[in-house]
């Protein structure tokens, strides 16, 4: 296993939900001298200065101030850091026969449902505790369990023998995950909040709120007789962050373009989030740079007319048991370079224009490309880059890596694309 390889699969297993991956991302950056910044303050940005924003514990945008005029365009990634699951809902506590405890829990995006069923599954998020002095600002904590707590057991095949032709899965009542068999002397209600009070080390009575996921406990590996495969929970979208943070913390001394990396939240359920593509915190942070080097609103239309931005999500590749699934011309393979996504519709920001950039960038890094089209009778999603292109006139392309199964529990993408991407975003960058 390549030491970017073996990175980024170390990315992957400490970050099993959105709050604990921003967390790691800025963990990583203090340790490269960036600097944290809260919007509550007039902050002083320097040029060739390292900072970072987070809004909500759950999106960071982090950004090396470029030492070109306050005109001086912006070269901007954009990725995501949630991924579809399972949300935990307040008073979750379900006593069934036997003791058996059970968890009510609620979907989060659109995942493959029967590849959450029979795994060893755990406990990640954020807990919010009281703080006496300001009840406006409770304290929050990370939390993630590192051991196998839940599975989510699925029904038996002799009691419903037509389980592999076909079976509607009810989320509320088919999908819910098992935590516990509970003795005589042991309330079931309070349960998991002993059981998070126990792992935050705090009291019960000071918790007053949670968001927490399931997620797989086994870990990224790879796989393949050359060992040329990822799988993991998370690909879609921590692969891209994983390489974006990896190309911003490579590049150059700072050169007269700001670089710029936003991690957004909530993509898989639209964006519509204070931390999401959809709000106006990029179009903050950008105003807040060009400020800081003197410039006006004139001169923010001016940078923002010079800048590009990557909008990198993940792209499907050919499957090799459905074919027929893709486009008759265009057929994305693991492992042959990253994929530029394309939609008459619109779904996707990418025009002849961005794509004729990205892939002279990938060009220049030596990087092979590839392309994406919707099959015309299958309807495709959509992602940050035409969300993002409605708060800021930007140009840019919609990108990712090849991968199988996406929005499964477990996802499959390529060794070698990984390294690719990373060569093309840092070229990005260093332009």
């Amino acid at each position: 296993m390549t030491p970017l390889t073996r990175d980024l699969c170390d990315f992957l297993d400490a970050s099993p939900c959105n709050f604990l991956a921003v967390r790691n991302v800025a963990e990583r950056l203090e340790n490269e001298g960036f600097i944290g910044l809260d919007f509550r303050n007039r902050d002083i940005l320097e040029v060739g200065g390292k900072y970072y924003y987070t809004v909500n514990g759950s999106a960071i945008i982090a950004f090396i101030v470029g030492e070109g005029e306050a005109s001086e365009g912006f070269s901007i990634i954009a990725a995501h850091s949630d991924s579809p699951g399972f949300r935990i809902k307040p008073n979750a506590a379900m006593l069934c026969p036997g003791r058996i405890l059970k968890l009510n829990t609620e979907v989060y995006g659109g995942p493959i449902l029967y590849t959450w069923f029979d795994r060893p599954l755990s406990i990640a998020g954020r807990v919010l505790l009281r703080n006496g002095n300001n009840p406006l600002r409770p304290v929050s904590l990370t939390l993630k369990i590192d051991r196998p707590l839940l599975t989510i057991p699925h029904l038996a095949i002799h009691f419903n023998r037509q389980v592999n032709e076909g079976n509607k899965l009810s989320k509320q009542k088919d999908m819910l995950p098992v935590l516990a068999q509970l003795s005589e002397d042991m309330e079931a209600d309070d349960f998991l909040l002993k059981l998070i009070a126990a792992e935050c080390g705090c009291d019960v009575a000071d918790i007053l709120d949670f968001d927490l996921s399931l997620y797989d406990t086994t870990g990224a590996c790879t796989f393949g007789a050359d060992n040329e495969f990822i799988s993991s929970g998370r690909l879609d979208d921590l692969g891209m962050v994983h390489a974006g943070l990896t190309a911003l913390l490579a590049t150059e001394p700072a050169g007269s373009r700001t670089r710029v990396l936003a991690v957004f939240d909530n993509e898989e359920t639209g964006s519509g989030t204070k931390q999401g593509a959809a709000s106006p915190v990029l179009d903050m942070v950008l105003r807040r740079i060009v400020e800081a080097k003197g410039g006006d609103e004139i001169t923010y239309q001016q940078a923002v007319a010079d800048s590009f931005m990557i909008s990198a999500d993940n792209a499907h590749g050919v499957h090799p048991n459905y074919v027929d699934k893709q486009d008759p011309t265009n057929h994305p393979s693991l492992g042959k370079g990253p994929v530029v996504k394309i939609n008459a519709n619109c779904k996707y920001m990418t025009d002849a224009d961005s794509s004729a950039v990205f892939r002279a960038i990938c060009e220049r890094a030596g990087v092979p490309v590839q392309y994406f089209v919707n099959h015309s009778d299958v309807a495709g999603g959509s992602t940050l880059g035409n969300i993002l292109t409605s708060q800021i006139a930007l140009r840019g392309v919609d990108m990712g890596a090849a991968i199988w199964a996406m929005h499964s529990i477990r996802e499959t993408a390529s060794v070698a694309d990984h390294a690719y991407i990373v060569d093309a975003f840092t070229e990005f960058y260093n332009i």
